[in-house]
């Protein structure tokens, strides 16, 4: 199942946007594992897994006469207004991806084990809290090969449950993770570094730079901090009503040091995640992809349109452990990620900078 160069899908806020009303985590699940790029991951013969170029002419497309047609900028507002999980569009092929169309789906569950005593957050940052997550593991733009300059990203969901056949519909709380917006050169995932307040550094995208230019257009008119996404859902998941939310402002994954580096040239990220997990030719997960839950308060940027930020004194709080993973259509086309919106008091609902478009 692929689409067209000329066929994305419904990229604005459709109905089914607004009809969301939760989902299932083993139904979420299950819709991923559905259209995978391979019958069993290693097998000999197999093709390589397919790579989704990122161009300025689908960037652009729509923009002229009318920005209000603007394909990209309908994107980026539906990424905030629209909670949905899963985006099938009315013919099941749900919807390209502009920026991050190549990507690696994760299953795990989320821990607070290590937080000090007296941390202070609440909602699923507290300690001993547990959830199940569900993950995608992607790169902007389309260079997935290590040693070269790429931005890795790892977006997720939080589920209220520890009970992967929960029946309730649940709302997770959706978290954004990115490594240097522009660029970098993290030759193993066990050295990449993804961040809710990553640096831009515009220079490494090379020919890429327009896109990155446009990009930033795009999503300051999305949203008052585009490179900067708040932790207030993880913070506010399971919260009682009557309870102050606390959230931390700067929050990081990074894989732990034990974690085993998997070896080879040029090697296509998605490739190295499910190494991590599975042995080839064999369904069965093997070994387990675990990353640090790192917060801290203490932190400053520099620059407006391309900041660096400085963060000191990260807390760990717990682990992500992930058990399972796949490369599927329905990890790059159907499953959504809500991008929570910017609050001037990250702690203060009412305080939202920007409100939701019908």
């Amino acid at each position: 199942m692929n689409f067209g160069p000329e066929n994305f899908g419904p990229e604005g806020v459709t109905a089914q946007d607004r009809d969301y009303g939760g989902s299932r985590f083993s139904e979420v699940w299950a819709g991923l594992l559905a259209n995978r790029y391979y019958r069993i991951w290693g097998t000999p013969g197999d093709p390589p897994l397919p790579v989704y170029d990122v161009t300025l002419g689908p960037v652009l497309t729509g923009l002229f006469p009318w920005p209000k047609d603007w394909r990209f900028q309908q994107a980026a507002n539906r990424t905030i207004d629209s909670q949905a999980d899963m985006r099938w569009g009315s013919d099941g092929k749900g919807f390209r991806r502009i920026l991050h169309p190549n990507g690696v789906c994760l299953k795990g569950i989320w821990k607070i084990d290590d937080a000090p005593e007296g941390t202070p957050y609440t909602g699923y940052f507290r300690r001993g809290k547990e959830g199940l997550v569900i993950a995608r593991y992607s790169t902007c733009c389309t260079e997935c090969r290590r040693g070269r300059y790429r931005s890795l990203a790892l977006v997720g969901k939080l589920y209220p449950t520890i009970d992967p056949n929960d029946e309730t519909l649940l709302r997770p709380a959706n978290f954004v993770l990115q490594e240097d917006i522009g660029g970098a050169k993290s030759n193993y995932i066990n050295d990449a570094e993804v961040r809710n307040a990553p640096d831009t550094t515009p220079w490494r995208r090379g020919k890429g730079l327009p896109i990155l230019l446009i990009t930033g257009l795009v999503l300051f008119r999305a949203d008052k901090q585009p490179t900067f996404r708040q932790t207030y859902t993880i913070a506010e998941l399971d919260k009682p009503g009557n309870e102050p939310t606390r959230a931390p402002e700067f929050m990081r994954l990074r894989v732990v040091d034990s974690q085993p580096r998997v070896e080879g040239a040029d090697l296509d990220f998605r490739e190295e995640i499910l190494a991590q997990i599975y042995d080839k030719g064999d369904p069965r997960p093997k070994r387990k992809l675990i990353f640090n839950i790192e917060v801290s308060d203490e932190g400053e940027s520099r620059g407006i349109f391309f900041p660096h930020r400085t963060i000191r004194n990260w807390k760990r709080l717990g682990h992500i452990v992930f058990e399972e993973a796949v490369a599927s259509y329905n990890g790059d086309f159907v499953i959504h990620f809500h991008h929570p919106a910017w609050r001037k008091d990250r702690n203060d609902p009412s305080t939202l900078a920007r409100r939701p478009r019908p």
